[in-house]
């Protein structure tokens, strides 16, 4: 599989409250490429979706949804820092982004929980900083900052190639609070009787959860989703042949949780390959499980 996309994906600047740079990206590849896709779908999106995005295929049951966004941290003042979600933060970290005076590479310095930035000028303060990509490929692994969650819509735009009938969901905010869901959950269900959802999201290794093994199916994790939704995911799992792992948390969350306590009554599961090194810029996902996430999407998206 070629990873060229999912390098540019990670690559892109696009923290949480300011993902119009994804936005314009997948908008972009979408109008070059979809040409060549199964069917071409019709695309929804402006000020009435903020910076979000919906693909619609043919005749949709269920949908996909893929943040855009990132961790991050925001400038406050002198040369403190913030963070946008929940990002690791450990000295030597290189951060980067750019404000009125030009483009921005500095060091993360972490003080006992406080953060600071390490750099030759005073940086505007609102200004967002993200990892520094240092994308990596070996024979079995792909690496670097921001897997999570560019990955899930790598996921997504790979589905999308040979979907006929679906929804694809682009959203904005996941990893500092969520906000985009609930309007999109109330468009697509109002509109096309849409309450089926797959959380196209990047999960963790644990010690149920490892490398190499496949998808994960999460069963719950914060949120506790639908058990009958939940148990027919990992029906067309098991009948297909593809490698997945059933993951059991109590803690984590994702765009699930704001379709499971929005006024409309959608079932949804978490399906996504598992990551090591969370939210730092040394993300590790192995890549049978990219391949395995991709396959199972496009199964289920058929038969569900």
């Amino acid at each position: 599989m070629d990873f060229q996309l999912l390098k540019t994906l990670c690559a892109i600047h696009a923290p949480s409250g300011n993902e119009v740079a994804m936005k314009e990206f997948v908008l972009d590849y979408v109008d070059r490429v979809s040409g060549s896709w199964k069917v071409k779908p019709e695309i929804i999106q402006g000020e009435a979706f903020q910076d979000c995005i919906i693909l619609k295929f043919g005749e949709p049951r269920t949908a996909i949804f893929a943040h855009m966004d990132s961790i991050g941290f925001t400038v406050r003042y002198q040369d403190q820092l913030v963070p946008i979600g929940g990002p690791k933060a450990k000295t030597g970290y290189r951060l980067v982004g750019e404000d009125r005076l030009g483009p921005i590479d500095c060091e993360l310095i972490e003080n006992d929980g406080d953060l600071h930035y390490k750099f030759a000028r005073g940086i505007e303060r609102g200004t967002e900083l993200v990892f520094k990509q240092d994308f990596r490929e070996t024979d079995e692994y792909v690496q670097g900052c921001y897997m999570d969650n560019r990955l899930g819509c790598f996921n997504a735009l790979k589905v999308a190639e040979s979907l006929e009938n679906g929804v694809i969901v682009f959203s904005c905010w996941e990893e500092h609070g969520g906000g985009s869901v609930p309007y999109i959950a109330k468009y697509i269900y109002e509109n096309w009787g849409v309450r089926q959802a797959l959380i196209s999201d990047i999960t963790w290794i644990t010690e149920g959860v490892i490398h190499g093994s496949g998808v994960a199916i999460s069963m719950r994790d914060r949120n506790i989703p639908r058990r009958a939704f939940v148990q027919k995911i990992i029906g067309i799992a098991e009948s297909s042949g593809i490698d997945y792992q059933l993951e059991v948390e109590g803690a984590g969350s994702s765009d699930g949780r704001e379709l499971q306590v929005s006024p409309y009554p959608f079932d949804w599961c978490f399906v996504g390959a598992p990551e090591d090194n969370v939210h730092s810029p040394d993300e590790i996902v192995h890549k049978h499980d990219i391949q395995s996430m991709i396959d199972l999407y496009k199964v289920i998206m058929t038969e569900l």
